[in-house]
């Protein structure tokens, strides 16, 4: 026994198993005869009007239509019926949701938004006998199925009868199935009995209790979701009033919030992207008024980062809050490990915040690619085993995934369901460690590895090849790209890079390792632990200098650590098209060096531990400079002295700048504007100065806009252009540009909407910001990151919460998200933009155009 304890095996709590009577519906029937009068479901709508039902009403109204679900049932169907539900969240979908399960049947959610290729293919997978639909939908595509309304339901139920259905059933009978994202593959059925179903809200009972006074419950998550199943039963079965929230309200912090309010809400269940999103709405108000009622905080469906965590307890400031991590799949009943957060000392010294230990009745183990299992402390794939097991995928679709149990002869426990995630246990308690399969996260872009494997595919000379990050998640996390060559390596490489260079953006730049051949496992697979380790052995060496055209004499021998970092990171930063060696005496720019990869350069080096600002980088003579000015990184390390007052003068925008003004923003977006090249010809300059006539006024009148002069010769020289996000003038065109504002508008008008806090005064919109033509790339660096450092410093003087932007170029994406710390609200591929008049503006521009709207939150 001592060696089994020591192998990564968590159990959860053992209780007594399912009893026959133990169905979703009977569990309600039992409810509703003891909480007959109070109130189960309520709904708001957009007019304003109250709905709601009771509790001896609902079970009433569902009774009748499930007896009508059975006569529609049709009588040769020898499996198990399935009722699609494509409906709108409102007081209608849980009473229908409930008949389908009182009538023997399992619900399946669909969504009007899915694409039309994801609705066939759910139909004809799950072959449902009939889609229950909104009175507005276009029924005919759901050919084949029986399509009816919620209205024409309850019409053909008012003569049917209002007591229980009696028929036989069983636990492991379906009650819902839900489908997959499939985000890696084709969308999956996941089958889900009753007793799964109940397994998951029985724990949840013990552990997660209401409360006495906890009268009302939420649900607002998308019915195809599995968080929606525990949302709807969860209070359902307990006697709760569920409030039906609908999608466009919890969108909006401030409505959401007031609703939550409005009913002394006690628990939610969100991800924490929302999550964050309701903190930075509570940050601007007074949170000592706010949400006193809301007492659990449970997070599912994303990654729970310390910070945000740590977040969360800052912002209420007291010990009456529990925040939960709950981590799980559709495959497992949506949760299948939970960890429990009371106060801020729990995150003293964490890396992560654990994904805790099983929930009732299930087992994890944390396996090898031989699926045995590992020591505790290592690293290795998450399996699960228990009553959260879903019986698998309709029409057994992907049976890789569903495996008998190698690790237990109890039948409780004989599958397993591979995750797809790495784990560790620590402490007792299990860790994420990420995902198996090829989506990871590269400064705050997701990134499909496969992906960037087709890009390195069809370059010039790749035979075979494989990408894989390195260190997923931590600071020195790299992308590799290993390929086998059809011809010789320095060439091949040289030429894989300048291809990629035009082909992805700067994050999803791979390194390219060129290999004799590709390592293969017995069953035929990359052996891809062979890979990195290979990576891994030969950066230990001195990272093969020859490899990486690095020369290393005359380096004093205290520099050497620092240039062992800094010579093989300005050789992969720019490649093996550098036009010299790296040595101590280069120029970073004779190299090959520009604007956009000094900044890498820094973000690099500052990954390794090594700290030099972009203007100390960029200004240096040589790689010689660079080391003396290299510090390593500390918690201490002071901020870089970010304007420069000898070169630069900033001022705030005054008629005296006008014409200056003018002429920068003319030339420059004339010349170079990221948007504005693929609207040529039909541009001119006079376009640009009309609509800055338009905007001057305003400009000026509203005070948050700047102008930078050259202190030695008093040219001006860049320019920042900025309105209030609610205060901003309506601008009507009568040109292409309209064509711009219209884009810009569709990305930010909803962003804006709905995750943006409200009212004048709170964020800065910083829609336009260049520099002169005629500076070089280093002077443009150095301009562009003190005019973004003056806008934070105007930001803050002016007492506003935050700044929003679009960004269209790559130098100034990177700066913010590698500089300046500022938050990705949206990535958008330019060229996949269709304009109102159904046309494609940017169409031919290439795959690696981006716009990033951005947000800066300020201190």
């Amino acid at each position: 026994m001592g060696t089994i304890l020591q192998q990564s095996v968590l159990k959860g709590r053992q209780t007594d198993g399912i009893k026959e009577k133990d169905l979703l519906h009977k569990l309600f029937n039992e409810t509703a005869a003891n909480y007959s009068s109070q109130l189960a479901i309520y709904y708001e709508d957009d007019n304003g009007d109250e709905h709601a039902l009771t509790y001896d009403e609902l079970n009433q109204l569902t009774n009748r239509i499930a007896r009508v679900l059975k006569k529609c049932e049709k009588p040769e169907n020898t499996s198990q019926s399935l009722v699609a539900v494509c409906m709108k969240p409102s007081h209608r979908l849980p009473a229908v949701l409930l008949a389908i399960i009182k009538a023997g049947m399992a619900y399946l959610p669909l969504n009007a938004e899915f694409p039309m290729s994801r609705v066939k293919h759910v139909l004809q997978e799950a072959r449902p006998f009939m889609v229950l639909m909104e009175e507005d939908a276009d029924s005919s595509i759901y050919e084949g199925t029986i399509a009816i309304t919620y209205d024409q339901l309850v019409s053909r139920s008012r003569c049917e009868e209002n007591g229980n259905l009696d028929h036989h059933e069983d636990p492991e009978q379906y009650a819902i199935v839900l489908y997959t994202s499939g985000s890696t593959g084709t969308p999956k059925g996941v089958l889900l009995p009753h007793a799964t179903v109940l397994n998951r809200l029985q724990w949840q009972w013990r552990e997660l209790p209401y409360a006495a006074n906890e009268k009302h419950c939420v649900f607002k998550t998308s019915l195809t979701f599995v968080d929606s199943v525990s949302e709807i039963w969860g209070p359902l079965l307990q006697g709760r009033t569920l409030v039906v929230v609908p999608k466009h309200v919890t969108k909006d912090p401030e409505r959401f919030v007031q609703v939550l309010d409005k009913h002394k809400i006690q628990r939610l269940v969100l991800v924490p992207s929302l999550l964050h999103s309701m903190l930075m709405y509570l940050s601007l108000r007074d949170k000592d008024n706010v949400l006193r009622s809301l007492k659990l905080w449970i997070c599912s469906g994303e990654t729970l980062s310390v910070s945000l965590a740590d977040q969360f307890f800052a912002t209420f400031r007291d010990n009456d809050k529990v925040l939960a991590n709950l981590y799980g799949s559709t495959e497992i009943m949506g949760d299948v490990t939970y960890h429990l957060i009371d106060n801020r000392n729990q995150l003293q010294s964490a890396e992560k915040v654990p994904i805790g230990k099983p929930l009732d009745n299930c087992i994890v183990y944390v396996v090898n690619k031989e699926m045995r299992l590992v020591p505790q402390g290592d690293v290795g794939e998450l399996i699960v085993a228990g009553r959260n097991l879903a019986a698998g995928y309709i029409r057994d679709n992907d049976s890789r995934k569903f495996l008998d149990n190698p690790h237990a002869i109890d039948p409780e426990y004989s599958r397993i369901y591979r995750t797809g995630d790495y784990a560790r246990i620590s402490k007792g308690v299990l860790i994420y460690e990420g995902r198996v399969d090829s989506q990871i996260k590269v400064r705050g872009h997701r990134v499909d590895l496969t992906e960037v494997e087709k890009a390195v595919s069809r370059a010039p000379g790749v035979d075979k090849v494989v990408v894989l990050c390195y260190k997923p998640g931590e600071l020195s996390q790299t992308l590799l790209a290993f390929v086998t060559t059809t011809n010789g390596l320095s060439a091949c490489a040289e030429k894989v890079e300048t291809y990629l260079q035009a082909t992805l953006p700067l994050y999803m730049l791979p390194q390219i390792v060129v290999v004799d051949s590709i390592p293969l496992l017995t069953n035929g697979k990359t052996d891809r632990q062979t890979l990195l380790k290979q990576y891994e052995s030969s950066n230990v060496n001195n990272e093969s200098d020859d490899y990486v055209n690095c020369d290393y004499d005359g380096v004093p021998e205290k520099d050497l650590k620092k240039a062992s970092v800094l010579f093989p990171t300005v050789a992969s930063v720019i490649g093996r098209g550098a036009r010299a060696n790296v040595t101590l005496d280069a120029n970073f720019y004779e190299l090959g060096g520009n604007s956009l990869n000094s900044i890498y350069t820094v973000t690099k080096l500052r990954d390794q531990g090594y700290e030099i600002g972009i203007t100390e980088f960029i200004t240096a003579k040589n790689l010689s400079e660079v080391l003396n000015r290299m510090k390593i990184s500390t918690d201490d390390t002071p901020p870089e002295n970010n304007l420069n007052e000898e070169e630069h003068r900033f001022e705030m925008l005054n008629d005296s700048h006008k014409e200056d003004t003018i002429e920068i923003i003319t030339e420059s977006f004339y010349s170079k504007a990221d948007l504005e090249q693929w609207l040529m010809p039909d541009v001119s300059r006079d376009d640009y100065r009309l609509m800055m006539e338009m905007l001057w006024e305003p400009l000026v009148e509203k005070n948050l806009s700047f102008a930078v002069k050259s202190s030695r010769d008093g040219r001006t020289i860049g320019v920042g252009l900025n309105f209030d996000l609610w205060d901003e003038p309506e601008l009507i065109l009568d040109s292409k540009l309209t064509i711009v504002f219209e884009f810009l508008e569709y990305l930010e008008a909803p962003i804006r909407e709905r995750k943006l806090p409200k009212g004048k005064g709170q964020i800065i919109h910083n829609f336009m910001m260049t520099t002169s033509s005629d500076m070089n790339p280093a002077e443009n660096v150095i301009l562009m990151k003190e005019m973004e450092e003056y806008c934070l410093e105007l930001a803050k003087r002016k007492e506003y919460a935050g700044i929003f932007t679009t960004n269209t170029s790559p130098l100034t994406q990177q700066l913010g998200m590698d500089v300046f710390g500022y938050e990705t609200m949206l990535t958008y591929q330019v060229n996949k933009y269709s304009a109102p008049d159904g046309t494609k503006p940017f169409g031919k521009a290439p795959n690696s155009q981006l716009a990033i709207c951005s947000l800066k939150m300020i201190d």
